[in-house]
């Protein structure tokens, strides 16, 4: 008996409070929905309850959402102290009619629970899918920062990310150190420690948003023997690894030839009649994901700050079959 089974998943992040538009809104069916955070801008109950409505509307039957740095009433004890501490002191009930009270954006992804919907928490988690897969996910909306929003910690004293040899797919809201987290400024804005926990544990799937312009696509080869804290140095046979898509490809370019500025235009015409990038990493393929030494990375924000339309991401992927 075949011991894998193919699972499509459809791969979004940082829509922040925005619903598809028509012309954008993802037509394929996939198994699984993954929304990496920032599922709003500014944490507004109205934003929350615009992005549980576009998680009902994408086609798979089930659904995964975390939350993101911006989902910040999310982070309870974030929440409570921006309240407290604001100033001029704010009117709790104005507090409570934009942004709701403590606890109730939460409750909204518990009454779309019947539609498909599971909202993680930190942890790992698994699931059995309709087509009868076992998908275990390990999810972390944690990112580093200095400032005020929520689920974040100091650069400096890291995080502990948990991360089993065992897991699928790492659905976390920031990119690891070094794997599509350029910043338009030219610095790498990934976590080290979560890189380090990622590299160990050798995922099929990491997908994350976070760093808008970081969006793409890398499938990662793992060296066979390194010593230390992994490094993306270190840790990545970049030899024997490759740039599935990302923005830089897709943007013009002063040095582009004749044949490149052909190539980049089929590339957005078919992005935008399909909707979504597409790549497929089943055993079956011509060029597979090789388990424990091969991770997929995806970078899926939606939302960009230059011309383009960064689309959601479909995977395909085999996952085991459920006992």
């Amino acid at each position: 008996m075949d011991t894998k089974i193919k699972a499509r998943l459809l791969i979004i992040s940082d829509t922040h409070g925005m619903d598809f538009s028509p012309a954008d809104k993802p037509l394929q069916q996939a198994d699984v929905a993954i929304h990496c955070g920032d599922l709003t801008d500014g944490s507004k109950l109205e934003e929350f309850r615009t992005a549980v409505q576009l998680l009902k509307d994408i086609n798979a039957p089930f659904k995964l959402a975390i939350a993101g740095n911006h989902d910040f009433t999310m982070d309870i004890p974030t929440y409570e102290k921006k309240v407290v501490e604001a100033v001029p002191p704010v009117d709790p009930e104005l507090v409570v009619k934009e942004y709701g009270a403590v606890g109730e954006a939460r409750r909204l992804f518990e009454e779309a629970k019947h539609a498909g919907i599971a909202f993680l928490n930190e942890g790992t988690h698994y699931f059995t899918l309709e087509n009868g897969a076992l998908l275990t996910v390990y999810a972390s909306p944690y990112t580093p920062a200095l400032g005020t929003w929520g689920f974040q910690y100091h650069p400096e004293r890291g995080h502990d990310f948990s991360v089993g040899r065992g897991v699928d797919i790492v659905i976390t809201h920031g990119p690891p150190k070094g794997i599509m987290d350029y910043t338009y400024g030219r610095e790498r804005a990934g976590c080290p420690y979560l890189f380090a926990a990622v590299a160990r544990a050798r995922p099929r799937v990491h997908c994350f948003g976070h760093i808008h312009e970081g969006w793409g696509a890398r499938l990662v080869t793992w060296r066979d023997v390194y010593g230390g804290q992994p490094t993306h140095f270190t840790a990545i046979d970049n030899e024997r690894s490759l740039v599935v898509e990302k923005l830089a490809h897709l943007e013009p370019s002063r040095f582009d030839t004749q044949a490149d500025a052909e190539q980049r235009l089929k590339k957005l015409e078919r992005y935008s009649q399909d909707r979504c990038c597409a790549t497929s990493h089943c055993l079956a393929d011509e060029n597979p994901l090789e388990h424990g030494k091969q991770t997929l990375f995806v970078n899926a924000a939606i939302s960009g700050s230059g011309y383009l339309v960064q689309r959601p991401w479909l995977v395909d992927v085999e996952l085991p079959r459920a006992c």
